[in-house]
């Protein structure tokens, strides 16, 4: 064993699968270890480990410094019960993330007791959303524990005043109600997240996300992907009933300018600069749904040819084979690539902080995910929305 890293803050650091949540959560990694003195550990399932080599990403379980602090992180991958090279197990979410807890709990306390008792002791545990059973983790081994909230703290207010009936939200009786919270406007029925509406096809989703509201007493600190200039008067309202820390936008913090290589993405990114790079300022439409959205193919031709008709040139992020969600992903209308010519690039997975950064693009068409939508505000990049689910 290393004196040097024995020495170090050991922060253990737990992800969901989800690419919106694997991303920040591993933003949030390097800028911790940035800041020196610090050994992360972050931690997922090992067939988010496999996906995370296979595009790309250098990762190892040995530490690897990062900047010039004397900070580090290291990975470590559990156990979920599944078979690592099958993901159909992973379609079927209900029943995912009931195995997901069983075995998640039993196979995080043996890896983190063994660093205990290996002198590399746990000091602090993260988790994010749709995982708040880790907080059940650290009470057990008498561990700190914060959670990173990867949407905006009007969701997060949402889903705590629903959990705790502290206001009337849309019901099976009354679905169409409008709903007042402290700090916002008068939301309509359809402006909430969309899990909490009754007609969601994903309760299962709202029981796992209101979880981390029943365990929000035994994190000392909730860290908010989210920042001051955006939503401070209701950080400032919602800090009142539990810590909050806004910590974003992560993406853009100047301290994760280095190692690079080490990247959240679970799809290898295509090459697509050289392309941005041969087209003039403010040109480029830039179109991504993210990683689990699937249009219906009636509404996919209708926005292909919509584009086609605009004349834009564009940049269009579109998943082949089986989404994440084990739905088939939708192709676009026959011969439309062929038609748009040098207008158009279809790539199945970009570097979407480099692209929205670069001068070639002048709008992004989003469906407003969280992590989206904090790199487009961010980058200054106009939206059009296309509001889908969650968020």
């Amino acid at each position: 064993m290393d004196t040097k890293q024995d020495q170090l803050v050991h922060v253990f650091l737990v992800t969901f699968l989800g690419q919106g949540n694997v991303n920040p959560l591993l933003r949030l990694a390097k800028l911790l270890a940035s800041k020196g003195n610090i050994l992360v550990t972050f931690s997922a399932t090992k067939s988010i480990g496999i996906k995370m080599k296979k595009a790309g990403a250098a990762i190892s379980g040995d530490p690897t410094p990062i900047g010039s602090c004397g900070g580090m992180i290291r990975f470590e991958f559990f156990d979920d019960g599944c078979s690592t090279d099958n993901d159909d197990e992973l379609h079927d979410l209900d029943t995912y993330l009931r195995k997901l807890e069983a075995f998640g709990k039993a196979s995080l306390s043996g890896i983190i007791s063994s660093h205990a008792q290996d002198g590399r002791p746990v000091s602090c545990l993260i988790n994010n959303p749709f995982i708040p059973w880790v907080s059940d983790i650290a009470e057990e081994l008498n561990i700190p524990c914060a959670m990173l909230w990867v949407q905006s703290c009007f969701c997060f207010s949402s889903y705590y005043h629903y959990e705790n009936s502290l206001a009337p939200f849309p019901s099976e009786q009354q679905p169409d109600i409008d709903v007042q919270l402290p700090n916002m406007p008068l939301l309509k029925s359809d402006e909430i997240p969309s899990f909490l509406h009754p007609s969601t096809p994903y309760l299962f989703l709202r029981r796992v996300v209101l979880g981390s509201f029943k365990n929000l007493s035994s994190n000392f600190c909730v860290l908010m992907e989210t920042f001051e200039e955006l939503e401070g008067d209701l950080i400032k309202y919602m800090s009142q009933i539990c810590p909050i820390r806004a910590v974003g936008p992560l993406f853009k913090n100047p301290l994760l300018e280095t190692n690079s290589n080490i990247s959240g993405d679970l799809i290898e990114a295509d090459d697509c600069l050289e392309w941005l790079g041969s087209k003039p300022p403010s040109s480029v439409v830039y179109i991504s749904f993210g990683s689990v959205v699937n249009l219906g193919q009636e509404q996919m031709n209708e926005m292909a040819y919509g584009v086609l008709n605009s004349g834009v040139t564009f940049l269009w992020v579109m998943r082949n084979g089986v989404t994440t969600t084990g739905e088939l992903a939708r192709n676009f209308p026959e011969g439309f690539l062929e038609e748009a010519g040098e207008r158009g690039m279809m790539v199945q997975w970009s570097p979407q902080a480099q692209v929205l950064a670069h001068p070639s693009v002048s709008c992004f068409v989003t469906h407003c995910g969280w992590n989206s939508t904090l790199e487009a505000l961010s980058s200054g990049v106009p939206i059009v929305a296309f509001p889908q689910w969650g968020d």
